[in-house]
């Protein structure tokens, strides 16, 4: 194998041209593509970092309306039920103050009844009395024939 100069030359010429030809053709062209995907992976993760703030920025915010919406509910809630206690005394009172004028009317109904039964009761020991005196005058006689004829109308009046 013997070296030869002139065919070491021209590989190494060639090489260079072909260097040269690369870079200007192919390797210029594929560092653009490169530079063009590494750019476009760039703003991707730019573009996942912005959609992952707005997505925990998003997360919160949804969190306070929840929290908010629950307060929102509970104090509805509170409402509808002392609402709901008010209108419950309400009834319970309404139907006491019923109860009482009942009472009321009741007691007062049985004060007339228990008036005219005594008016009647007084009505009928004046017509008894009257009638005893009646019977009394009628007889006039001795005052145990009074007696006994006291005895005679009490029994009478008792059956």
């Amino acid at each position: 194998m013997e070296f030869n100069l002139g065919i070491m030359l021209a590989t190494v010429v060639n090489f260079l041209i072909l260097l040269f030809g690369l870079k200007y053709f192919f390797f210029e062209k594929v560092r653009l593509i490169i530079e063009a995907r590494e750019n476009e992976i760039v703003d991707k993760l730019d573009n996942a970092d912005e959609g992952l703030e707005k997505a925990r920025t998003l997360a919160i915010n949804n969190e306070r309306l929840l929290s908010k919406a629950r307060e929102e509910g509970k104090a509805i809630t509170e409402e509808h039920k002392r609402r709901a206690e008010k209108i419950y005394e309400e009834i319970v009172d309404e139907a006491k103050s019923e109860a009482n004028l009942i009472i009321e009317r009741a007691k007062v109904e049985i004060e007339r009844e228990k008036e005219k039964a005594e008016f009647q009761l007084k009505k009928e020991a004046i017509d008894l009395a009257v009638e005893l005196s009646k019977k009394v005058i009628e007889k006039n006689i001795d005052e145990e024939k009074n007696r006994q004829l006291i005895d005679e109308f009490i029994s009478e009046v008792g059956n």
